[in-house]
């Protein structure tokens, strides 16, 4: 079979890799150079070879048959392993559950989960797509979602929830009944609720995004229990100084933007910048053409991912290509949705964009065999 390089997808990701190089040393610079002395470029040169080793990635996964994948050794072994690194950084790391550490180099497992559910998800509904909504299928399904959304979700809720939407999609489009969907999402609604309470810091930043000035708060919990537990975290009590800073970010940059590097926001001022909030600082420097300039890579990832359902030569590519994107876009959509304002606080990184190796590495990987079921495609 001859390949045929899918160029608007590849061009776009190479587009948002080359500006989210750009914007990781215009939004870090200056963090660099008060934490690591006259090392402006540190954070840049890490994510810079980060993207060298994803970019390799991607081409090798491009080139490569995602059709091997559907076996049980490439649908159970890569989420086994995730699943026990997953364990093993609850115990290493104590503080935050997330950073397996050796050495120079930080992984976070979680960020993996998502191409190794995405591909166990594939191939399971593909062995089963005649009998997608028998109780075997959906138990195998959830008990694997059930495990590894509760390793994930107990220290990265962002993470678990686009799991969660990774799942949803693939089964709906496999066909499951209407019936399970509802008991799924109030499962997942209860699993979410008791996550968010689970952690003090957590149910802060919900409640200061819907009732900053605890109006309603007081009208329900007279006595003030809710009010202390919230206050019982060691995180900073205004959980909203970020989504202020970012919404001046973008105010700031109006239409054309401040001009590349001439940002004020990231000098201290809005925390996290090269990393979580990053999209304010594209916002405030590049104005709304370049904050629209990322959402229409954000689009172009949708449409070419969303047409290879209709293309790809087989059901599991189409599961496949249907995860990959789902995972992509939900990600991103709830990144910027939190920049502007949109939602509460939550610590998710923006694909392709933000400062993190293992999010652009597990990204790329994904894309990569987004490539490889587009290049096979009719």
């Amino acid at each position: 079979m001859r390949l045929r390089t899918d160029w608007p997808l590849f061009a776009t990701v190479l587009f948002m890799v080359s500006l989210g190089l750009v914007f990781v040393f215009s939004a870090s610079s200056v963090v660099a150079e008060m934490r690591y002395r006259e090392q402006a470029y540190f954070f840049l040169l890490r994510q810079a070879g980060a993207a060298v080793v994803a970019l390799c990635a991607l081409m090798l996964l491009s080139r490569w048959d995602y059709r091997k994948l559907c076996s049980e050794r490439w649908a159970f072994t890569p989420l086994g392993i995730v699943l026990g690194l997953l364990i093993l950084v609850y115990f290493l790391d104590r503080d935050t559950h997330r950073w397996l550490r050796l050495g120079p180099l930080s992984i976070q497992p979680s960020e993996f989960a998502k191409p190794a559910l995405i591909v166990f998800l594939a191939y399971l509904v593909t062995l089963r797509a005649s009998d997608i909504n028998s109780r075997h299928t959906l138990l195998q399904a959830g008990m694997a979602m059930a495990i590894l959304g509760g390793l994930v979700g107990n220290a990265d809720l962002g993470t678990g929830v686009v799991l969660t939407g990774i799942a949803g999609a693939v089964f709906f489009v496999a066909g499951m009944e209407r019936r399970y969907f509802k008991i799924a999402f109030v499962l997942a609604a209860v699993m979410a609720v008791a996550a968010v309470v689970s952690q003090p810091y957590r149910l802060q930043r919900v409640i200061h995004w819907f009732d900053a000035e605890h109006k309603i708060l007081d009208r329900i919990d007279p006595t003030g229990t809710i009010k202390a537990y919230e206050h019982s975290t060691s995180a900073p009590p205004d959980t909203n100084h970020q989504s202020y800073q970012a919404k001046l970010a973008f105010g700031a940059g109006g239409v054309l933007g401040t001009g590349l590097m001439q940002g004020n926001q990231k000098l201290g001022f809005l925390p996290e910048a090269h990393t979580d909030f990053i999209y304010a600082i594209v916002g405030e420097e590049l104005g709304l053409f370049g904050s629209v300039a990322v959402l229409a890579g954000v689009i172009v990832i949708f449409w070419r991912g969303l047409r290879l359902y209709w293309l790809a030569l087989d059901d599991f590519g189409r599961y496949l290509a249907v995860g990959i994107t789902v995972s992509i876009v939900f990600q991103a959509f709830i990144n910027m949705s939190v920049a502007l304002g949109l939602g509460p606080t939550k610590g998710i990184p923006l694909p392709l964009i933000s400062y993190g190796g293992s999010s652009l590495l597990s990204t790329m990987t994904s894309l990569g065999l987004l490539l490889s079921v587009s290049e096979r495609a009719r």
